[in-house]
């Protein structure tokens, strides 16, 4: 991923990336090219942790080599209206604001009914917190659950490297920050630049 200086993410985003990211992109490749599966994952010290169905041919035709799982930030369109220098000289365009990372590392296939368990139970905690009622994998039939983690395999993703990049306008003047602050509100980008200001 091209980055460059200005947008080049911090320790802090990054953990705060990986920490928060919900649905990632998980790519292998395979004999016959390059394969991608959306999965939730959660990261486990220097692993990112998943699961696929069973049925999914990811996690047999993933070869040796590196594996890329891209978290998602928050992202927003970025209005040239929003800028100072619009007002001042009119030379200024679109863009796109967001926060990203590329997670590079071996994929791990982990077949193992207790491992399967505790992730899906951290995974289900983690998405079910917030409810006012939050549902537990306890709550189903242990003969439901067990059948559920027959249906699937487990990924780890073993980190070995991390390109992450932060681009928040910090190329742009001061006064055209604020003007993008100020467009875009309350959305998760405009907190993300307040929090750099």
């Amino acid at each position: 991923m091209y980055v460059p200086a200005a947008f080049a993410a911090s320790d802090e985003d990054v953990a705060a990336l990986l920490d928060g990211a919900h649905l990632v992109d998980l790519i292998s490749p395979t004999a016959t090219g390059l394969v991608a599966t959306p999965l939730p994952m959660l990261r486990d010290g220097d692993s990112l942790l998943g699961h696929v169905a069973r049925n999914n041919p990811h996690w047999r035709d993933a070869v040796a080599g590196e594996s890329l799982v891209i978290a998602h930030g928050p992202d927003a369109y970025v209005s040239p209206g929003w800028y100072a220098s619009k007002r001042q000289h009119g030379r200024v365009v679109p863009t796109w604001n967001y926060l990203t990372a590329h997670v590079y590392g071996r994929l791990v296939v982990h077949d193992d009914v207790d491992w399967l368990r505790a992730l899906v139970t951290r995974l289900t905690e983690r998405h079910e917190a917030s409810r006012p009622h939050p549902w537990a994998v306890t709550d189903a039939p242990v003969e439901f659950v067990e059948g559920q983690l027959r249906a699937i395999v487990g990924v780890e993703l073993r980190i070995t490297r991390i390109e992450a990049k932060a681009k928040l306008s910090q190329n742009r003047p001061a006064a055209d920050r604020d003007g993008v602050i100020a467009g875009l509100g309350d959305h998760p980008v405009a907190e993300a630049m307040r929090a750099r200001a």
